[in-house]
């Protein structure tokens, strides 16, 4: 095995991130997506026939087309800058000046280093410096940047930067708790651990906010909770 292989390797094991920013050919978008899709179902079907897998199966004829329909349009679309979503906000006519938080978003992911899934929730938090942002576009930012192969540190900056971006101040703060499905299922295969990351931005880094929002995250928001 040579040095590269053994870096790749302990980076890999690691779960180390190289770049605040996904790591992208300059040439990322030459092709359509239409045309990744034909090269993905081309490339898995030669993996299916190196595993030794009987591509006449009807249970597995479709897989490879499968696979790269899902790949390019489902699960990656968060690699395509086309698919950000618009962040609109508004101004802070209510001039609630309070910790607005969006708990629980539900998150699913890959890990980049073994295209295994990664699966939990994130918690959002800022405060408004007069301007505000639809609920619903925090879900949905969530969901855009975790729509790409990741590592969980890099997710969190990439959401806290994108609101940061939008609404115009520092005051943001996400938390993401999540399980890794290349420890869960692979290597050590902890089914119970889980990953937690969190960047506090702004007034966030203050012990009495950072305080509150966690407290605010650990209310319980469902009787059946």
């Amino acid at each position: 095995m040579n040095t590269n292989d053994t870096n790749h390797n302990e980076l890999g094991e690691n779960h180390i991130a190289t770049s605040a920013q996904t790591p992208l050919r300059a040439d990322a978008f030459a092709i359509s997506a239409t045309e990744k899709k034909e090269k993905i179902q081309a490339l898995f079907t030669d993996i299916m026939n190196t595993l030794g897998l009987d591509l006449t199966d009807d249970s597995l004829k479709g897989t490879p087309r499968r696979v790269a329909k899902m790949f390019v349009d489902e699960i990656f679309s968060g690699l395509d800058p086309k698919n950000k979503p618009k962040l609109s906000v508004f101004d802070n006519t209510f001039n609630y000046n309070e910790m607005l938080v969006e708990k629980n978003i539900t998150l699913y992911s890959t890990c980049e280093h073994h295209f295994l899934p990664i699966v939990g929730v994130a918690h959002v938090a800022y405060f408004s410096q007069g301007k505000i942002i639809g609920l619903s576009k925090m879900n949905r930012i969530v969901d855009y940047f975790a729509k790409r192969p990741q590592v969980q540190e890099r997710l969190n900056k990439q959401i806290v930067e994108a609101l940061q971006e939008a609404l115009g101040t520092k005051d943001v703060a996400c938390l993401i708790d999540a399980k890794h499905l290349c420890v869960n299922s692979r290597g050590v295969r902890d089914t119970k651990s889980t990953t937690i990351t969190a960047i506090y931005g702004g007034r966030f880094n203050e012990d009495s906010i950072k305080q509150e929002f966690l407290s605010h995250i650990q209310l319980k928001s469902d009787e059946n909770e």
